[in-house]
């Protein structure tokens, strides 16, 4: 079907953009998916214009980083290095826990899973880690703690949980 110039394509732009279920697309999926049912003229720079505009888009997607990527410290012991990183948006238990903590201690490798609700703050996921982390393997706080750098970075303040912890924060980019 091809599709006149006007507010019609603009709307199905921002509508094959903004999938219900999967996300906000890039420019080249967007393109693909109009391309499946639409056919105008100047597709890819409407596409551009809509998928440059989106604030959501320039939040979540990665930059592509110049430069060298620097080495995370080499741990010297059990649980001085330990690394953080959050699993979030998954169905709900029956307690109501719709996210997971993954605690990784970096020397041994050895790995905490900690159920959580995506909407705890940094003081609630520092009281989670001395719950489950430091009772269990009777160790003090880590000297360093890294958290994994993700779109979801802005979990309740997670960034302030690792100083919470009393600890040395890192960041470390998965892109």
């Amino acid at each position: 079907m091809c599709i006149p110039q006007g507010a019609l394509r603009e709307l199905l732009v921002r509508k094959a953009h903004r999938a219900a279920l999967a996300g906000h697309f890039g420019q080249n999926k967007t393109i693909d998916i109009l391309k499946e049912l639409f056919c105008f003229p100047e597709m890819g720079s409407d596409v551009h214009k809509v998928v440059s505009a989106c604030s959501i888009n320039h939040k979540t997607k990665s930059q592509f980083h110049q430069g060298l990527y620097s080495s995370l410290p080499v741990p010297i012991q059990l649980w001085d290095n330990v690394s953080m990183d959050f699993i979030v948006t998954l169905p709900r238990t029956q307690r109501g826990k719709d996210a997971i903590t993954v605690v990784v201690e970096r020397f041994s490798k050895m790995a905490h899973f900690v159920s959580c609700h995506k909407t705890d703050d940094a003081s609630y996921i520092a009281k989670l880690y001395f719950k489950k982390i430091i009772r269990l393997h009777e160790v003090l706080k880590p000297s360093s703690c890294i958290l994994i750098q993700n779109s979801y970075l802005t979990f309740g303040g997670v960034y302030e949980s690792c100083l919470e912890l009393g600890s040395c924060s890192a960041l470390s980019s998965t892109n």
